[in-house]
């Protein structure tokens, strides 16, 4: 019962965070360091910021709505972990830009979205086959074990830019242009500075 209404908060904070998606204004900023003096939330929605740098790829098995497995910890690649659901309305309107983004960045960036839907396979597979996505993998997390632990309220979208090593770069609360010059500039230039 305890679980049932932990969720049930969790699913009214991600329904109030979800809604309040970040304009461009927002995106127009510069990635801001945790280091540096302007007080800046942690999770600004619609910037990056690094204010959790360092914190490690759960130990996660998470599936698909196939039934395929997926160990989060032993991923070996750089990464980007976006928690999203089916009734977030930003979430919907930035997969295809994270579709793109996947494409651009083959080679250097695995992008995984991380369904927050407690009805899982059941909502997420529909969604996928009428999108049509061409790169996207629609991982499953019903218990929404990943959002308890990334996401501060429950905001949706929330992605998370993890290191080959699995330690986390940076992240960003809301929508965001994922498939803009600016966001794939701002995630090479992470990458390369993680891996020096």
């Amino acid at each position: 019962m305890s679980r049932s209404i932990a969720l049930a908060a969790l699913a009214a904070f991600a329904l109030a965070g979800c809604d309040s998606g970040a304009g461009d204004a927002a995106q127009e900023s510069a990635a801001v360091d945790a280091s540096s003096s302007a007080a800046v939330p942690p999770q600004l929605p619609g910037q990056m910021v690094r204010a959790f740098a360092g914190t490690p790829l759960p130990e996660l098995t998470l599936s698909d709505p196939e039934g395929n497995q997926l160990e989060l910890a032993s991923l070996d690649q750089p990464v980007l972990v976006n928690l999203w659901a089916t009734w977030c309305v930003p979430c919907r309107v930035e997969m295809p830009a994270l579709d793109a983004l996947a494409g651009q960045m083959e080679g250097e960036l695995r992008v995984l979205t991380i369904s927050q839907d407690v009805r899982g396979a059941e909502v997420v597979a529909p969604f996928f086959a009428q999108q049509g996505f061409e790169r996207l993998e629609p991982w499953l997390d019903p218990d929404n074990d990943m959002a308890v632990e990334f996401s501060e309220g429950g905001l949706l979208p929330m992605s998370i830019l993890f290191d080959a090593d699995g330690k986390e770069i940076l992240r960003v609360a809301g929508d965001y242009e994922w498939d803009s010059e600016e966001a794939i500039a701002q995630l090479r230039e992470a990458l390369a500075e993680s891996a020096s």
